[in-house]
């Protein structure tokens, strides 16, 4: 399952478990929309993929869109991917956000794990492997470069720095307290990986400066890395966090 599995980065990784033979749940609040994209997905093994809807910031939503996914998956779910984001207060920096949109982007993390409790509960019931992907980022490792926005855009905001923070370490404590379970956790940290047109030029510039590579990234070079972590290629990995960033983070 991929909650967000449809948008910007989650159609890649959705595509990318596809192409490897994977049975996909697509997650994400619109089900007409993960149903509709879902059948798009490859199935090089016949595999029948599905869309569901899933709102993380509901528990009944989790718990019932998560027993979905399992039903869809015959009665087998392997993979998560914890993806999707609720991106309210965003737009808001560290002079004008507020605390309750502070605590919001917070509770990303909330519902990142409870879905992961949910994964592993079912793994264990099984006495099957499993794999967990937390979708991190490059920001909760480094601090963002004022320069790059100053005068263009509101600093990168300092909830979603707190969030991705957070996001990584709670990879490496649920891989230790998991591994006995055979359940690995590991962290996928994205750098540059605008939407198209989702950034003013002139940042993007900036950014690109900060960026070896110079480029931005693009959505399915991400695939290679949720492979790896996903699947018999990286069974001996767990409680990492792997960095896709152009080589950001190695300035």
């Amino acid at each position: 399952m991929v909650t967000g599995g449809s948008g910007h980065l989650g159609s890649a990784m959705s595509r990318a478990l596809a192409e490897a033979g994977a049975t996909v749940i697509v997650a994400g609040r619109d089900a007409a929309k993960t149903r509709a994209f879902a059948a798009t997905l490859p199935s090089p093994h016949g595999a029948r993929h599905g869309g569901i809807a899933l709102n993380q910031a509901d528990e009944s939503s989790r718990v019932s869109g998560f027993n979905e996914a399992v039903e869809l998956a015959a009665g087998r779910l392997d993979i998560l991917v914890n993806n999707a984001i609720n991106r309210t207060g965003l737009s808001h920096d560290l002079t004008d956000v507020t605390a309750a949109e502070f605590d919001e982007q917070l509770s990303n993390n909330t519902a990142y794990f409870m879905l992961s409790r949910q994964l592993r509960e079912h793994a264990v019931s099984r006495s099957a492997p499993a794999s967990i992907v937390l979708i991190g980022s490059m920001y909760g490792v480094v601090a963002s470069y004022p320069d790059a926005y100053e005068g263009v855009s509101v600093a990168s905001p300092v909830q979603y720095h707190a969030l991705k923070g957070g996001t990584v370490h709670m990879a490496r404590h649920l891989a230790a307290y998991w591994a006995k379970d055979r359940v690995r956790v590991n962290c996928l940290s994205p750098g540059p990986f605008p939407k198209p047109a989702g950034i003013p030029a002139e940042m993007e510039r900036r950014l690109v400066e900060k960026v070896p590579q110079r480029r931005m990234g693009l959505p399915h070079e991400l695939k290679g890395a949720l492979l790896l972590l996903t699947s018999d290629a990286g069974s001996y990995i767990t409680g990492q966090n792997l960095l896709v960033d152009g080589g950001w983070t190695a300035w």
